[in-house]
């Protein structure tokens, strides 16, 4: 499928300070003159700033990993996950439409998208809040049908609830995201059949969700103060230790029956006699080690056989 970049762009592009702080963070993961490696999440983060990644996002990042800016598009209009196209300013639904959820009730949720944001995939509602699109497997067939709106997984969807969620987020709402229908995460509907010891003491929320309700707001563009920078990666330059004082060298000792040489080397393994060369005026063989000749035995005669009758 041949992509483009959108007709109309901005004039300009950059990084917040803290979206800037991050980027030079995920360079530094890589050894110097391979800092392009990292141009994906770069990118990636750059189009969380904006909400698509613009011509102006792509040479500022391509310029910034010291790559050509044809490199860079490249890399943006071949992975689907980068929107090269106007979005909605307050989300963009990504609905799954494969196997587990289109059995469950994909095709609903894309109605109720159809309905309330625009008739085509990314195209924007009349107000320029919302866009949509079907996207392939999100790996939550669990917890089927499903669609992902910014950061977050809206599991365990109706096209009642999905409506709802799209009428809460118009009104400024950020809804909880996880399952919708009342379970932990991808448990049995009707409840746990093992392992029941372990729901004393269970929290509220899974992880996931727990974690985007601590954050408040999910749906938002990324500015990068969101969460702390953390990078582990990134090691301190520590100051070299000094050298460490150089201990008296020792004579060496000589083992039992082995002096050292003239070189001060002690000869502690056994003198070999080694068979890989036969024995001749310049290897004669070592005293005491000749072979005894062995006595050939002369071969037993047997009887003739006797003719047959």
């Amino acid at each position: 499928m041949l992509r483009r970049l959108y007709h109309d762009q901005p004039a300009t592009f950059a990084f917040t300070d803290a979206n800037l702080a991050w980027a030079k963070a995920q360079m530094k993961k890589f050894p110097e003159g391979r800092q392009a490696s990292a141009i994906i999440p770069i990118l990636w983060r750059a189009q969380e700033q904006e909400g698509w990644l613009t011509r102006p996002a792509i040479e500022y990042v391509a310029q910034m990993l010291d790559m050509a800016y044809i490199r860079a598009l490249e890399v943006a209009s071949f992975y689907f996950m980068f929107q090269l196209q106007p979005v909605g300013s307050v989300a963009h639904i990504q609905v799954c439409g494969t196997l587990s959820c289109m059995i469950c009730g994909a095709e609903d949720l894309i109605g109720v998208c159809k309905d309330k944001i625009a008739p085509k995939a990314h195209s924007l509602s009349a107000d320029g809040k919302f866009s949509w699109e079907e996207v392939e497997c999100l790996g939550s067939c669990a917890n089927a049908p499903m669609a992902q709106i910014g950061k977050d997984y809206y599991e365990d969807l109706t096209a009642e609830r999905l409506g709802e969620i799209i009428d809460e987020l118009a009104a400024g709402r950020v809804p909880t995201p996880g399952p919708q229908n009342g379970r932990f995460a991808a448990e049995p509907k009707g409840g746990l059949t093992s392992l029941k010891e372990f729901t004393t003491g269970k929290a509220q929320h899974n992880a996931s969700v727990q974690a985007a309700v601590d954050i408040g707001d999910t749906v938002k563009r990324i500015d990068g103060t969101e969460v702390p920078l953390l990078t582990p990666w990134i090691k301190d330059a520590k100051k070299p230790k000094p050298p460490a004082a150089s201990k008296a060298r020792k004579d060496p000792k000589p083992s039992a029956d082995a002096p050292a040489d003239a070189s001060g080397v002690t000869k502690q393994e056994a003198q070999a006699a080694s068979k890989g060369r036969p024995v001749s005026k310049s290897n004669p063989e070592p005293a005491g080690t000749e072979e005894k000749a062995v006595e050939k035995k002369p071969r037993a005669k047997r009887a003739p056989k006797k003719p047959k009758e």
